[in-house]
């Protein structure tokens, strides 16, 4: 066996690692502890298991188990991509500025509700959430406001926002446009994944038929139009947060994936077009090598899926790329400080499982938007662990742990039986039309409930180690009621000085496409935005054609 072994590793080196070596050099010329012990690249078993190359194989290869690139965090480290969003426009670019300046690779945008819900900030169902959870954008000349001084030619932008995702990314565009980038060349993410928010976090605006169809006109546009962006995000993120195991994790967001490519497949897209650029959003939990063998799993489940049951032949269209965000579900309000280390912790599983990207929360976002200082912290967690812990210095190091493999495979066998239930329910639509997923969530969050309540789950501060605190020790982020007025009072000017017969004839446009069944929307979003029609009054044209989702009551 280490004779097939050997073959396969020239074959691999010189096909897969060379070229890519070429084309991104690693960070360093060697990489040694500080010792000045030599660490390798890869390692591999000595005696190794006869399932190695088809369960593991090596980095930047089918099935990816290993990682999606054949040097990982050697070549570059993972993009630290904090989330960020409060206030107006000027006070997140100001945070953005600010995170920038501190060492960020890349800019997370975060919403308020209003915009999540595709309201303008003077709705009347608007009211008292304007900036609250995320920042504000109504219009094109918030999101100018939101980038000022911020060269979007050469940031990476993910931007966590679903119902109105179309919209939202057509006013980015337009401010790339006016800054005179390339579109072609611009880099991002939108989260744009909707069955999740049925299923588990409840920002949907339109019923599912029309709200696939806008993520498949995304899908279109971007391979058209803008190769690099990933126009889609599908996030086990929210469905952990509202209480799933890790298994429910993994295999609700490979069975929501799977209906978005068979919903593509049906628009007439080429799975080898668009299935390369699409992207992952995962969370990270506390039970230390369980994430790390969910993140080793997922990758490697999906590889499967992709080439055995949707044929694609691209080995890009095999690789799940994903970003991580530290778990917030699991962040306490009593003794804040503990969910550093709980996020150190996190954050390493994360960077152990192979993520591209991480989001590492702050410490007191139980309590209140996150403070400067608290958001500093959160950054510095990410670089220590790039610069001074040394678990980037080699590929996949913890591969060929016993428990670790043990873990990996359960996670995948596990998952792949829920992706089998959910097939023969119908696939993930009418899974989520049936209750099914819900339930299986809500069952899981009550279970870990009824342990912690049992005391058979401790939480340090909650549970057990309990101290007396004031909370009101700390230093806390406020925002200023007064901007939703300000907010207000700018939409109203805006909508004085633009050309209202224009808008109005972009709306009637939008209008007529949405009642087509093939028509292109992400052209007359981008045409609309560049005349200054509002988030509010395109998503309501939308609203007025498709209508609104109501959610079933689950028994």
């Amino acid at each position: 066996m280490w004779q097939v072994l050997a073959e396969h590793y020239r074959r691999w080196q010189e096909r897969v690692l060379q070229p890519f070596l070429r084309k991104a050099p690693e960070r360093k010329p060697e990489f040694r502890t500080a010792s000045g012990i030599p660490v390798p690249r890869l390692l591999l078993p000595e005696d190794p298991d006869p399932d190695y190359l088809e369960q593991l194989g090596f980095p930047g290869e089918y099935p990816f188990t290993r990682g999606v690139y054949p040097t990982m965090y050697r070549g570059r480290f993972w993009t630290m991509r904090q989330y960020a969003g409060y206030g107006t426009a000027e006070e997140t670019n100001a945070r953005f500025h600010y995170l920038l300046k501190a060492g960020q690779t890349g800019l997370s945008v975060a919403f308020d509700l209003p915009t999540q819900l595709g309201y303008d900030a003077d709705h009347p169902l608007a009211a008292g959430e304007v900036g609250k959870v995320g920042v504000s954008i109504s219009s094109l000349e918030d999101m100018e406001r939101l980038f000022r001084g911020i060269p979007l030619a050469k940031v990476s932008t993910s931007m966590t926002i679903n119902a109105p995702a179309a919209v939202i990314w057509a006013m980015y565009i337009a401010v790339a446009k006016k800054q005179g980038a390339e579109v072609r060349g611009l880099r991002g993410t939108i989260q744009n994944d909707i069955l999740k928010e049925y299923t588990a976090r409840g920002t949907y605006i339109f019923p599912p038929q029309p709200s696939m169809r806008l993520i498949t006109d995304t899908f279109r546009f971007a391979s058209q139009a803008v190769p690099k962006w990933n126009p889609i995000s599908i996030s086990g993120y929210h469905i952990r947060e509202a209480g799933a195991t890790a298994v429910q994790e993994v295999a609700f967001t490979l069975a929501n994936a799977i209906a978005y490519v068979e919903a593509a497949q049906r628009a007439g897209l080429e799975v080898d077009a668009f299935a390369p650029r699409l992207s992952f959003f995962f969370n990270a939990h506390n039970n230390f090598f369980e994430e790390i063998a969910k993140f080793r799993a997922a990758r490697r489940l999906w590889a499967r899926i992709m080439r055995e049951r949707f044929g694609a032949q691209d080995p890009r269209s095999w690789r799940l790329r994903f970003h991580t965000q530290t778990g917030g579900s699991t962040l306490t309000a009593q003794q804040p400080e503990n969910n550093i280390v709980r996020v150190t912790l996190q954050a390493l599983a994360a960077v152990l499982g192979g993520t591209q990207s991480l989001h590492t929360n702050s410490m007191d976002e139980a309590l209140w938007l996150p403070t400067e200082k608290s958001a500093r912290i959160a950054l510095r967690t990410q670089q220590i662990i790039a610069h001074e812990s040394g678990v980037a210095d080699t590929v996949d190091p913890l591969a060929g742990a016993y428990f670790v493999e043990y873990l990996t495979d359960q996670v995948e066998e596990r998952a792949r039986a829920y992706l089998e239930r959910i097939d023969e329910l119908g696939g993930a639509l009418a899974a989520i039309e049936q209750g099914y997923i819900q339930r299986e969530i809500q069952d899981a969050a009550y279970a870990y409930q009824q342990a912690v309540e049992r005391g058979e789950q401790i939480i340090v501060g909650v549970n057990a180690f309990q101290i007396e605190e004031d909370p009101r020790d700390l230093e806390a982020l406020v925002v200023d009621p007064a901007l939703e007025e300000a907010q207000r009072q700018r939409l109203a000017a805006l909508r004085q000085r633009r050309d209202a017969q224009a808008v109005a004839e972009i709306l009637a446009r939008i209008e007529a496409a949405a009642r087509a069944e093939d028509e292109p929307l992400m052209p007359l979003f981008i045409e609309a935005v560049e005349r200054y029609a509002t988030l509010g009054e395109i998503i309501g044209v939308l609203r007025g054609v498709w209508g609104e989702y109501q959610a079933p009551t689950l028994i």
